[in-house]
């Protein structure tokens, strides 16, 4: 535990204005920013504010759910089970009295639960990368993870599931990663304060893991969102329960034992009260939603409203609700709809005429000023409304169930923004040498402010790397001269780079090195293979998994880290590799690992391009998929077969070389893949934006090529003009990364 997160003082106003905003924006900014140190800095304020809930709740949570008892200072398994089996049996008995009270009753809880339940587990996002992997505890998550993505095929995720569970329930709703998601599920204020919470989680998988290893297990121990949506689970309770024993084990001989376990069981129990009291609020209203049609109708169309409030602006001239224009109406913030609805249903503009109609459904009809503005469901729930109209007019709105209030949502809110996070720290990032920017790099969730100088070392390497593009001879290794891009194009590059650089120069070595000169070798390459994949282990966040280029990518990811099998790791495998071949490391996450006397200083600046551009998936997305190209092709050949070679002939284990050698075929594997994703990806930017759009982003992935060539070839940060080196000097010192 490294302790102290360090952040720009630039970073604290922005981040004290995203937080500034209503619940729902603050859950939307968290969706869609995971690269922005404000945002870092944010989700690190929800979290704490959230995790110390006991401070600002005045005891609710705590009275709800009794927190269990550690023995001797460690988790008490048995306890542990038998209250998470009492929690599950009480929030099961209150979803099925709700599901028992009709169809109506489970629509309003299908819609309540649903920025949770499309949230999928994403506190799992980034659980596995550079600083983390591998671990046991780590490598159970991501199978867990990879499982719940359907193994690779988005169709079969659980998150897909669920969305048509809502579709089949007439609640249609847009992608989670569109901006008026969290507006269109019309989520409460404790919903989407919970889900901030949530994806703030996502942003510190590595410094928070107690609480997520725990709330992991704690959230499908309950399994909501699989039981309301009539699922059978991906990840069962007793599989998430024994990732928690699997932490849970580990922390036997830890000095901090105690305290992280102390941790775990505190996360647990604020997790499971907010999901209790949820579960509580959503039978109320589902409750007011079955006691009645003309109820139902109404808590629908105060949905309807609710959305499309925000965009009733000036157009709407003189018009008057209840004596009230309704742009000013529109514009409070704290809008009555129980209110609103009352007056609107008495107004004329709800008088039925002649015809049976009346002036707003004759102006949401084909023609009408206001047609189009409604979905065709929306118009629908409209219409019967008004025909209700007539019969209610004198019946209250009831909205809300009797004593309900947002009165906890503001407290938290307000717990939220009073409070600083802890063991914060607000410096500029200082000058740094290569290897504690490398550590820093790795331990990024507690050096945000590193942030700015990773992204413009990235942007650093990719200028740099275009002096490749009009170059008149292609390098010893790779060939980053540009070209114009058409599939067959690239299909013919990519062939020409494996047969003529990579496999028909290939020859069995007459001489091998000496044995120093090959551990020597082996040296050089660690440092990049330690951090394999880095470039793409955010490639799956929560609201990336939709395109095809990134689910690909994360499939290659996924293969790089077993997908969750420990044994099958290519981090477990390099570090069996420097095993064999007496070196051992200290962990890069690990302070000491900056000390180490094993790799020289300029190993560094290949592998510190390399973190700085995975830590930007949107920023950086063309010029990664080019870069994906880059690792993927370069093992193949002879760089690989001469070291499996060596490492035979010395003794040494050859694990690594050898799967590399296998996975990243050009056949079907991951460099076949990594081509895929590029003609995927641009098909997709042409269909979408045009040709030039394409052309454009062609571009950028060909500089993220040149990027990992420029480097492989022999260019540094600092000689920008020297880029090629003869066959000889790079010889057996390029850095393989894969």
């Amino acid at each position: 535990m490294i302790g102290r997160f360090h952040f720009d003082p630039a970073a604290r106003p922005l981040a004290d204005a995203a937080l500034a905003a209503e619940p729902a924006e603050i859950a939307a900014l968290l969706l869609k920013d995971c690269e922005s140190e404000a945002m870092l800095l944010a989700a690190k304020q929800i979290l704490d504010a959230t995790l110390s809930v006991a401070e600002w709740d005045d005891g609710a949570l705590g009275a709800m759910v009794q927190a269990p008892v550690l023995r001797g200072g460690r988790v008490d398994r048995e306890q542990l089970w038998h209250w998470l089996e009492a929690q599950r049996t009480a929030t099961a008995a209150a979803l099925d009295g709700v599901v028992a009270l009709g169809m109506a009753a489970r629509h309003s809880l299908l819609r309540g639960r649903a920025a949770l339940s499309l949230l999928g587990d994403c506190w799992l996002d980034t659980v596995s990368q550079p600083a983390t992997q591998p671990a046991a505890i780590v490598n159970i998550l991501f199978g867990q993870r990879w499982l719940l993505l359907g193994e690779g095929c988005p169709a079969r995720s659980c998150v897909a599931l669920r969305r048509r569970s809502l579709e089949e329930a007439g609640i249609f709703l847009p992608s989670i990663s569109d901006a008026g998601f969290f507006r269109a599920a019309a989520t409460d204020p404790m919903t989407s304060l919970q889900a901030a919470f949530l994806l703030s989680l996502s942003r510190y998988p590595a410094t928070y893991l107690p609480e997520l290893v725990g709330i992991h297990a704690a959230y499908h121990a309950l399994g909501i969102d699989d039981r309301v949506a009539g699922l059978v689970p991906f990840v069962t309770s007793e599989a998430a329960w024994e990732a928690l024993e699997t932490y849970v084990d580990g922390l036997r001989d830890d000095p901090a034992g105690e305290a992280l376990s102390r941790r775990l069981v505190d996360a647990m129990r604020v997790f499971v009260g907010l999901e209790r009291r949820q579960v509580a609020m959503l039978a109320k209203m589902a409750e007011l939603a079955g006691q009645s049609t003309d109820r139902s109708l109404d808590l629908q169309v105060a949905e309807i409203v609710r959305r499309h409030a925000p965009f009733a602006g000036k157009q709407h001239g003189r018009v008057r609700i209840g004596g009230k224009l309704l742009s000013e109406r529109f514009a409070e913030t704290n809008l009555d709809l129980a209110g609103f609805l009352r007056d609107f249903k008495r107004s004329s503009y709800l008088r039925a005429d002649a015809t049976g109609s009346c002036r707003f459904v004759d102006a949401i009809k084909f023609g009408g000023p206001m047609f189009g503005i409604f979905s065709e469901q929306e118009a629908g729930v409209l219409k019967s409304w008004f025909h209700r109209a007539a019969q209610t007019i004198d019946e209250p709105i009831i909205l809300v169930p009797e004593g309900h209030d947002d009165s906890v949502a503001r407290l938290w809110l307000a717990g939220i923004r009073n409070r600083l996070p802890r063991d914060t720290v607000f410096e500029a990032a200082p000058d740094l040498d290569d290897r504690t920017l490398f550590y820093r790099l790795v331990n990024i969730e507690n050096f945000a402010n590193t942030l700015s100088v990773a992204l413009e070392r990235a942007r650093a390497g990719l200028a740099r790397a275009e002096v490749l593009f009009n170059d008149e001879a292609a390098g010893r290794y790779t060939d980053a001269r540009f070209f114009e891009y058409s599939p067959e194009a690239l299909e013919a590059r990519v062939e020409s780079i494996y047969w003529q650089k990579l496999v028909e120069p290939y020859a069995p070595l007459d001489d091998i090195p000496p044995r120093d000169e090959v551990v020597f070798g082996q040296k050089y390459y660690a440092l990049g293979n330690l951090i394999d994949g880095c470039w793409a282990f955010r490639s799956s966040g929560t609201g990336r998994f939709e395109r095809a280029a990134d689910v690909t990518l994360f499939n290659i990811y996924a293969d790089e880290m077993g997908l969750g099998d420990i044994q099958k790791n290519h981090i477990t495998l390099i570090y069996r590799v420097l095993r064999s071949l007496g070196i051992n490391l200290p962990h890069i996450r690990d302070e000491a690992f900056i000390d180490q006397d094993e790799i020289p200083d300029n190993f560094y600046t290949f592998p510190l391009n390399q973190l700085s551009l995975g830590l930007f998936p949107n920023r950086f997305h063309p010029e990664i998929l080019g870069y994906n190209l880059g690792v993927e092709m370069f093992g193949l050949g002879e760089v690989r077969l001469h070291e499996i070679q060596k490492l035979k002939h010395w003794g040494f284990d050859h694990i690594y070389e050898d799967v590399h050698l296998s996975i990243d075929n050009l056949s079907a594997g991951h460099a076949r893949q990594a081509v895929t994703i590029i003609q995927a990806h641009l098909d997709e930017t042409e269909r979408r934006y045009g040709a030039a759009a394409g052309a454009a982003e062609w571009r950028r992935i060909w500089n993220g090529y040149a990027a990992f060539s420029y480097f492989m070839e022999g260019g540094t940060l600092e000689s920008p003009h020297s880029v090629m080196i003869d066959d000889d000097a790079i010889g057996d010192h390029c850095a393989l990364t894969l």
